[in-house]
């Protein structure tokens, strides 16, 4: 049985099932989202309380140990921390990389209703969860300032306007600010007024409760018309605040003013971010998972002038960090990496068989095998990332060797006066099924890869199945198109009448071979001594593998150095 015969008879068709793959692969490769790792989700959830004005101690105590205790009994959890700070609180629950992460979200959803009845009465808001990817840090960061306005003011258009705008973007997951400085108005009491007018707090924080509200009044009605009472009492600034009434004394109203000051502030004023030295409201972008980051940065960067001219010209909008830039420049160096590659293997294939149809042939597989993969990896969601190209560049090497042997055997047949059609059926009929298990064999390498679990299995598991499908499209064109290609572009060659650079091409082979000859032969005589060499081989390379650094993957150097600062008050 031949198996590359159907394809050698039929060449029309041979050619166009190798114009679909290079077409359907040109256009996945265009589709494929690029990113610096395989898209690993961490099925990971936070939940968030508040209680404002309480302690930390108190935050743990009357909060995150309760609803600890409801999040413990979750099945499929694999840590559980939790951060308590002044009226927040804050649990992050990772579960197992096999567990849905809609499933667990329902669990916590549950875990946090049946903890209600045990969280304190004056919590704000109850609990609050959202799904998380610590995987995906931000791909942008953007900065604004303003010489003239208040950073209260800039914090509004950021919250308001350009979070809202920047969320709407296709692939964009969420946006967060950094040292948010939304508007409040600060009292600030003074005891020796309080006392001195015998007031209490509690009589303080009713008035301002009572004076600062925003009620239905309700509605007014005719035979004729109907009114709904619209009125609206919130006081919006320091200045309206100073003279709230907070009660009466000998017939006098006690502004509230008079108990202390008022001032215009912010919400929280131990947050702070800065940009070049200059206080600033920091947003980050995190994408989608599966989106292209480089995509997503580049609609963002277009929309970036059109969002400038809806902010006041005294705020200045920009670019603070691009995390996309190291993506472009990591992506590009395989890329480059892969071509090279590709020009070396045909530059040793050209040099070693010193005929251009017989380099030509092999090395239409090269680009056909890692384009038909594009199509592969598209359908099954990859991405082009440092893992996928790098397997791309790993199997250059096997791609070649199918096609080289294929090529080797047919031109031995026509070297034996047989003509090119014949060589390349008779050629493939004995080298099929060898370059059939060759493809097999080295696609088994990689299987026990696909059974790797937890976090190393999901990285592996994408540069597994990339390498092994290259594999399968290059031994599937090397029995089909390189049989078609020799069966109708091979000509025997003229050994008579040679170039100058196949005659020293040759003498330089001759003398390698004599070497080799000459090595061997003290190989064979010496087998004890090689014997020993061979396991003192072993035991270095076994002791270099131990000494040898260590880590997770190569570290790389992004440009951007964090740092965090943690101060501590008495």
């Amino acid at each position: 049985m031949n198996l590359s015969e159907p394809f050698i008879r039929r060449p029309i068709m041979t050619t166009l099932v190798m114009a679909a793959i290079l077409i359907f692969g040109w256009m996945s490769y265009r589709l494929l989202p690029i990113s610096d790792l395989p898209n690993v989700d961490y099925p990971t959830i936070q939940v968030s309380a508040s209680r404002p004005g309480a302690s930390p101690e108190t935050m743990a105590a009357s909060v995150a140990r309760r609803l600890e205790k409801q999040f413990s009994s979750i099945a499929g959890l694999d840590t559980l921390t939790s951060t308590s700070t002044s009226g927040k609180t804050q649990i992050t629950l990772q579960f197992n990389l096999s567990h849905n992460i809609d499933d667990a979200a329902q669990d916590v959803e549950s875990a946090i209703s049946s903890a209600s009845g045990q969280m304190p009465n004056d919590l704000p808001n109850p609990p609050t969860y959202s799904k998380v990817n610590p995987a995906d840090g931000p791909i942008l960061y953007l900065y604004l300032t303003s010489p003239t306005l208040p950073l209260s003011e800039v914090d509004k258009y950021a919250q308001t306007y350009l979070a809202q705008k920047l969320s709407t973007i296709a692939g964009v997951a969420q946006v967060q600010i950094y040292g948010s400085q939304k508007y409040a108005a600060r009292i600030q009491l003074d005891p020796q007024q309080l006392a001195t007018r015998q007031i209490g707090i509690d009589r303080v924080q009713t008035a301002i409760e009572q004076g600062n509200v925003n009620l239905p009044t309700g509605s007014l009605s005719g035979s004729h018309k109907n009114f709904t009472v619209q009125t609206n009492g919130q006081l919006k600034d320091a200045a309206a605040f100073r003279r709230l009434i907070v009660t009466y004394k000998n017939g006098q109203p006690v502004y509230l003013e008079q108990l202390g000051r008022v001032i215009d502030s912010v919400e929280n004023t131990q947050l702070a971010s800065w940009y070049n030295n200059d206080r600033a409201i920091i947003l980050t972008i995190q994408r989608q998972p599966g989106t292209n980051t480089l995509e997503v940065v580049d609609t963002i960067q277009k929309l970036l002038p059109n969002l400038k001219t809806q902010i006041p010209s005294s705020i200045e909008l920009g670019v603070m960090y691009d995390a996309s830039q190291s993506i472009r420049d990591s992506v590009d160096d395989v890329r480059f990496t892969l071509v090279l590659t590709i020009a070396l293997v045909i530059l040793v294939i050209f040099l070693f068989l010193r005929n251009l149809s017989a380099t030509v042939i092999p090395s239409l597989a090269l680009p056909v095998s890692p384009i038909g993969t594009f199509a592969i990896m598209h359908l099954l969601g990859y991405s082009l990332d440092n893992l996928s190209m790098m397997a791309l560049t790993l199997s250059v090497g096997f791609v070649v060797d199918d096609a080289i042997v294929m090529l080797e055997n047919i031109v031995r047949h026509i070297e034996e006066g047989e003509s090119p059609r014949e060589a390349a059926l008779n050629g493939s009929r004995e080298i099929g099924f060898t370059i059939l298990s060759m493809t097999l064999s080295l696609v088994a390498v990689f299987i026990p890869m696909l059974f790797m679990s937890e976090l190393l299995g999901r990285l592996f598991h994408e540069f597994a199945v990339t390498i092994a499908v290259s594999i399968l499209v290059s031994g599937f064109v090397s029995l089909s198109m390189t049989p078609m290609l020799c069966s109708r572009f091979l000509r025997p060659v003229n050994h008579a009448n040679q170039s100058r650079l196949y005659r020293a091409s040759e003498y330089v082979f001759e003398v390698f071979l004599s070497w080799y000859d000459w090595s061997l032969k003290k190989v064979l005589k010496y087998h004890r001594t090689t014997m020993i060499l061979s396991f003192a081989m072993v035991f270095v390379t076994v002791g270099l593998f131990v000494a040898v650094p260590k880590g997770f993957i190569p570290s790389q150097d992004t440009g951007q150095i964090t740092g965090r600062h943690c101060s501590l008050k008495e």
